[in-house]
């Protein structure tokens, strides 16, 4: 009878235990569903601004015409919006998309390859970033449908001869994305974007030298709570029947998102299409890595589909 006595806080404890650890179990799906989707800082525009600005001269962007406006997105989400007027007159426009945790700010390192090249800039933050409402990233799923509506916008609000798109990371992804709709757009760069996002997560956690059954976990947390799987994020299903131009650039020492996610792009989609690793540059570094290059290669590109700037 005592040795019992003595045995019953332990069992206690083990009961207590145990069922810490189921909850912890049950629990850690969403965890990292909300962790990938919802969680996660994003830079303000003043943030990103003073980052930017300690990597390259952003002083061009205060002397441009600037104009402010939203769209509406997909489902109603309002969409913030900025225009930056080329100083020469020109019908020619450009859509620039940020990645993820960055806003529109992120985008200036193109901009002046673009005004040098004759082209209006559009740049906008994706939903769930800069002064948008704070919502879910679905990785190129909602926020590709968001770039088709503004695609139509600026239709409809510019007399645009000629439109293309750049996006960065996930907004390679999302510009990827978009193409699946068919859009009235002359042509596509796409840097740095992932094929899926299942990938990238399971390359992760390779790198981090965790379980990968952390990624189904994640999976099946995100449709409970969202109503969206992670593995159905996949902006390179969006290439089977593309006929849009669209140049693929990536770093070469790009080891978050490797350059295999744009080559499979590459290989995926139809049409004219080019592919061209960048020596040197990590993920969404390109820009900076090597400046003259990628200019060269993205006029070059402009030229060869017929829409070359001056």
């Amino acid at each position: 009878m005592v040795r019992e006595k003595k045995r019953r806080p332990l069992r206690t404890a083990l009961t207590v235990i145990l069922i810490i650890v189921l909850l912890i179990a049950a629990a850690a799906p969403f965890f990292i569903a909300y962790s990938v989707m919802a969680g996660g800082k994003r830079s303000t525009l003043d943030e990103k601004m003073e980052e930017q600005s300690k990597i390259y001269d952003t002083s061009f962007y205060y002397d441009l015409d600037k104009t402010d406006y939203t769209v509406e997105g997909y489902e109603g989400y309002v969409l913030h919006v900025e225009f930056l007027k080329n100083p020469e007159e020109t019908d020619r426009y450009v859509i620039i998309t940020h990645g993820y945790s960055s806003n529109r700010i992120g985008t200036l390192r193109y901009v002046p390859m673009y005004l040098d090249l004759g082209f209006n800039c559009i740049i906008y933050d994706l939903r769930g970033h800069g002064e948008n409402e704070r919502t879910i990233t679905t990785y190129g799923t909602l926020e590709g449908e968001d770039l088709v509506r503004l695609i139509a916008d600026t239709r409809e609000r510019y007399d645009v001869q000629v439109l293309g798109l750049q996006g960065e990371s996930l907004g390679a992804a999302t510009t990827v994305s978009a193409l699946k709709a068919e859009p009235d757009v002359d042509f596509a760069v796409a840097d740095c974007g992932f094929s899926d996002i299942e990938g990238v997560l399971r390359g992760g956690c390779h790198l981090m030298h965790v379980p990968e059954f952390l990624v189904d976990a994640a999976d099946f947390g995100a449709k409970v709570l969202y109503g969206y799987s992670l593995k159905q994020m996949r902006p390179i299903d969006a290439l089977d029947n593309n006929t849009v131009p669209i140049l693929f650039m990536h770093g070469e020492e790009d080891y978050f998102i490797p350059p295999e996610n744009s080559a499979r792009m590459y290989e995926r989609t139809a049409g004219v299409k080019e592919f061209h690793e960048i020596p040197g540059a990590g993920h969404a570094q390109s820009m900076f890595t090597e400046p003259e290059m990628y200019k060269d290669i993205v006029r070059s590109f402009l030229e060869g589909i017929g829409v070359g700037g001056r």
